[in-house]
Formats: C-alpha cells, sequence, structure tokens
C-alpha cells in the first residue's frame, strides 16, 4: 500500500494526512470485498524497515493503528472478518500487542480472511522459518514453508504494488515466487474497490504455467 506520502505531498499536506487518507482506503477496500469473493486479503501495513523513518512519523502510524483497531473493530466483527498478523507483531508496543490480541479473539469466528502485515519483513520471515525447521533437524523447501507466517493463508494468487514503484520491497518474497504481478501507478489513498476489481480481471485473463511450457 504505497503513496501515502507522496498523495500527500502532491496537494501540500502533511505527510500524516496522506496516511490518514490511506486508512480510509483500507476501510474502503474491506467494506467492498464481498462481490469479490476472495480467499484472503493481505495488506502490507508497516514494513519492519519503516522503523527507519523519522520518530514522528513512526509514531503517528502507531497512533494510526491505535484508532483504526478501536474505530473498526466492532464493524469487522459484525461482517464476518476474521484478522490474521503476520510479521513480528509482538515486538511492537504493549497496548496495541495486546488491542491486536483482543482483536484476533474477537474476529476468529470470521469467514472473510484479511491479513495485516505488521513489523514485517519477508527476507526476517524466511530466516525465522529456516532457523525453525534447522531446529527440528529438517532444511527443505516444504519444512520452511510450513513455518512460515502465512503458513495457515491460502497461496499468493495476486501481488499488487501501488504508486508506480516497480519492486517488492520485501514483501511476500517466499510466497511470490509462482505469484503473478501488477504495478499500477495509483497511490493507495486513491486505490478504490472498482481498481482491486480491475485487477482481479486483469488476473483472470492470465495463463498461469508454474514453469511448465
Amino acid at each position: 500500500m504505497d503513496g501515502n506520502g507522496r498523495w500527500a505531498k502532491k496537494r501540500g499536506l502533511p505527510r500524516a494526512v496522506g496516511h490518514q487518507r490511506g486508512v480510509e482506503a483500507v476501510r474502503r477496500l474491506v467494506r467492498g470485498l464481498d462481490p469479490m469473493a476472495l480467499d484472503c486479503l493481505t495488506l502490507y501495513a508497516f514494513s519492519s524497515e519503516n522503523w527507519k523513518r523519522s520518530e514522528d512519523e513512526v509514531d503517528d502510524l502507531m497512533n494510526l493503528m491505535r484508532k483504526f483497531i478501536k474505530s473498526d473493530l466492532e464493524e469487522f466483527v459484525a461482517n464476518g472478518v476474521k484478522l490474521k498478523i503476520i510479521g513480528n507483531w509482538k515486538a511492537l508496543a504493549p497496548d496495541i500487542v495486546a488491542m491486536l490480541e483482543d482483536a484476533l479473539d474477537r474476529t476468529s469466528g470470521g469467514s472473510k480472511l484479511l491479513a495485516v502485515a505488521l513489523n514485517y519483513g519477508a527476507q526476517d520471515e524466511i530466516a525465522r522459518a529456516a532457523a525453525m525447521a534447522a531446529e527440528a533437524g529438517e532444511i527443505t523447501a516444504d519444512a520452511i514453508e510450513a513455518r512460515l507466517d502465512t503458513s495457515d493463508l491460502p497461496p499468493l494468487d495476486l501481488l499488487i504494488r501501488t504508486s508506480g514503484e516497480i519492486r517488492l520491497s520485501n514483501f511476500l518474497l517466499w510466497q511470490a515466487a509462482y505469484a503473478e504481478m501488477l504495478f499500477v501507478d495509483t497511490l493507495w489513498p486513491d486505490f478504490k474497490p472498482e481498481h482491486l476489481a480491475q485487477a482481479l480481471d486483469d488476473f483472470a485473463r492470465r495463463e498461469r504455467r508454474y514453469g511448465g511450457r
């Protein structure tokens, strides 16, 4: 979900406003999921590299996370959204960890799977999974995959990056091995359910061969 800062800069607004509008884009997208019948939607909300940003910006992002959980949790529960968190999220501030644990518990009965990557980096995820596999004495692709944060999620089919950047930025590197990829110019705050629907239409027209001919 890239482009919040550039969205704000184009309008002469503080970056914090761009992040606020980015949260609104998440809200729109989650509310518009029903017709799309996705097995799972995964959103990259905060990377392990985002700690390099200014202290003020990181504080703004953490406070937005707190506000979003408080304001939207009841709606998630009412609409059958099941929350899954990937990444080293238990290293976040204790109050955020407690809020996330409560959200995971309260949404556990939902059927619409929403995964959120928090304090996530794919290289760290792979290293952690490989270390666990080594400790178990089985360093194979299957053993590593079974220990990834996403081991209980459906396979990744389509990876979308907004804002015109053409790179993965340490997101789902293992899972993206045979995923289709789509890079769009739309800045994240402007991304709407219809953009996701268009992306799914594009995906449906692709031929997937998984290394075959």
